[in-house]
């Protein structure tokens, strides 16, 4: 916990109260099945929550925005996210359904009423959203006709509507499979430790919702 207050002082007492119970909540369910490898539940605060909170070092969702977490698998980044913009609508997709299943009990516990958590393919989906968020889910060629048509059409946060990735390693061979615009954010220009030298964030505004 020291770890968020050290990177995001100014949380409320609610923030901080729902954040302390986050590794209680997923050390239980651990216990039954395989959220979390054995190891990360040693580092549960840097490699998932913090990691997580990382899209919120550069994107702040203004109330209101309405987010999709595509592969959320135990609810990352979606859970941690939705702790940090209470105003902020997150809907949280894995076609797993044991996974789903861990993350409508988090959110129960934690009364968390912006997050709605299904069991879907992303691709089956039909709303629409401000913005698409994901962690190492698959390649970006892969990713990139699950979102397509997914994107409201008005922007009302500082970046234009997109998707917010979590990688690690080379990007940008990756993402040049696509030919598509996209800006690289380095973690570890926020986080100090050896875990975010190669994690970073990527942007991708969706141009073709134009």
């Amino acid at each position: 916990m020291e770890l968020i207050l050290q990177h995001f002082p100014n949380l409320t007492e609610k923030q901080i109260e729902l954040f302390a119970k986050l590794q209680t909540l997923y050390a239980e369910w651990n216990d039954k099945i395989n959220v979390i490898s054995r190891k990360d539940m040693d580092h549960f605060y840097e490699r998932h929550v913090l990691h997580s909170l990382g899209i919120a070092k550069v994107m702040q969702f203004q109330p209101g925005t309405k987010v999709l977490d595509i592969g959320t698998g135990g609810g990352f980044p979606g859970i941690p996210l939705a702790i940090l913009f209470p105003d902020t609508h997150f809907h949280l997709v894995d076609s797993i359904g044991k996974k789903i299943t861990v993350v409508k009990d988090v959110a129960k516990q934690l009364k968390l009423s912006n997050v709605e958590a299904q069991q879907a393919r992303a691709e089956s989906l039909v709303r629409k959203y401000d913005f698409v968020v994901s962690r190492a889910v698959t390649r970006f060629t892969n990713f990139f006709p699950w979102v397509k048509g997914k994107f409201k059409k008005e922007d009302f946060n500082e970046f234009p509507n997109g998707i917010l990735l979590l990688k690690g390693g080379d990007v940008d061979e990756e993402m040049e499979e696509r030919n598509v615009g996209y800006v690289t954010y380095h973690l570890d220009d926020y986080f100090q430790g050896e875990f975010f030298e190669t994690k970073k964030v990527v942007y991708v505004p969706w141009e073709g919702k134009r």
